[in-house]
């Protein structure tokens, strides 16, 4: 065999060698690192596991592109380990979704099947479990010569069958989501991001109209909106205030509204008429480690990815409980306070909006069901159109609605 083809396969069997080798330490870093957070609530491994999962990325990707460029990457190795790596990234979407609190004893089953997958094919390969290196020899490597319709086939699979695939579960998938969590109240279709405005009534005639709100959105879903509001009618405004200074950065949406070609929610949403309520809680009733947590994301949602927010990041080590703590701070405490606003002016007026953000209406409309109201019409705004023409339409009136069916 000639020096130079010699060369390249030792190369190759380098490379691959080094591909299952960092698989499989990502795979045992993140099952001991859940180990930590299942049994002591700490993840004591986070970043070292992350910097290996930053050099398994790449491995990944350019293993996955040789193996359609040249036979010589052996596909019995290369094809088993993107399915122990593709496999559980498709089952964690809906697991996401219907089973979130169980994500973490997911990714510990799934790190540990890929750590007993790739021992397995490392004993498969070497013969025993003696295991020497290279991982990956010379006799494991493909062999043949580069032909023009292996790679025109590898191309072919991927852009008309992997490719939409991937992007039909992945959309299918985000629309569960975005229903699953917000009740509904928010829809992902194929024309847009449609808000669900819903008007509940109670048996004395007071009526509570809730209308599910995004940072930024087309500025005709705004005006669409504002137009709910009637001169009699009470409006329970969003808007954590801070009058302690504790938050050291500011969240801006500007970047992104512009780059969408969209308007921010503070600018686009004027309200003429109605009395404005704050019904919002201050910074100071959130708890220090969700304070932390703010200060982190709009310093790396302000800065981006610098070497500076990136070692930010890497330093932070969230306690167990860091995940109740946000919910009750940024959903179940803010709710409760829009609650007890509107239980106290509810004999001040008959008309009540609660114009707030999308993920708060779910738990908003259990409450005020409990309340004695009952879902009397829905109205749809076209938030974000994905096609080129945008406008907020809604529906020309409120749909009667029964029951909540939602």
């Amino acid at each position: 065999m000639p020096t130079g083809i010699s060369s390249g396969r030792k190369l190759c069997a380098l490379l691959m060698s080094l591909f299952l080798g960092l698989v499989l330490a990502n795979a045992v870093l993140s099952t001991l690192d859940d180990t930590c957070a299942l049994l002591w609530g700490a993840h004591f491994l986070t970043i070292p596991s992350t910097l290996i999962l930053f050099l398994t990325v790449p491995a990944v990707a350019l293993v996955y592109g040789l193996t359609g460029l040249t036979p010589v990457i052996p596909k019995q190795v290369a094809l088993p380990v993107m399915a122990l790596l593709g496999l559980p990234l498709l089952v964690a979407l809906p697991v996401m979704v219907y089973y979130y609190q169980d994500l973490l004893w997911f990714d510990w089953l799934t790190s540990g099947a890929q750590v007993v997958g790739c021992l397995l094919l490392i004993r498969w390969l070497q013969g025993n479990w003696q295991f020497r290196w290279p991982l990956v020899a010379d006799k494991d490597l493909g062999r043949g010569p580069f032909t023009w319709r292996n790679l025109l086939l590898f191309v072919l699979l991927n852009l008309l069958v992997l490719l939409p695939a991937a992007v039909l579960y992945v959309g299918g998938c985000a629309t569960l989501a975005v229903r699953h969590f917000t009740g509904g109240f928010v829809a992902l279709r194929p024309g847009g991001i449609v808000m669900q405005a819903r008007k509940y009534i109670r048996e004395d005639g007071r009526t509570v109209v809730l209308i599910p709100m995004t940072h930024i959105a087309d500025s005709d879903f705004y005006r669409s909106v504002a137009e709910v509001v009637t001169s009699n009618s009470v409006v329970l405004m969003e808007g954590v205030t801070d009058h302690h200074n504790l938050l050291t950065n500011r969240l801006s949406y500007r970047r992104a509204a512009r780059s969408l070609h969209l308007a921010e929610q503070h600018e686009g949403f004027k309200l003429e008429q109605g009395r404005l309520i704050q019904a919002d809680v201050d910074v100071q009733e959130f708890s220090s480690n969700t304070i932390a947590v703010l200060n982190l994301v709009t310093l790396v949602h302000g800065e981006g990815l610098t070497p500076r927010t990136l070692g930010r990041l890497l330093q932070y080590s969230p306690s167990a409980d860091m995940e109740q703590q946000l919910f009750e701070d940024l959903l179940a405490k803010r709710n409760r306070h829009v609650l007890s606003e509107l239980k106290a002016r509810l004999p001040e007026s008959a008309n009540f909006v609660i114009p707030w953000g999308a993920a708060h209406m779910a738990g908003l409309a259990r409450e005020i069901e409990k309340s004695g109201f009952h879902l009397a019409g829905t109205r749809d705004y076209l938030a974000i159109c994905f096609g080129t023409k945008k406008h907020g339409g809604a529906n020309a009136d409120w749909v009667p609605t029964a029951i909540n069916n939602h």
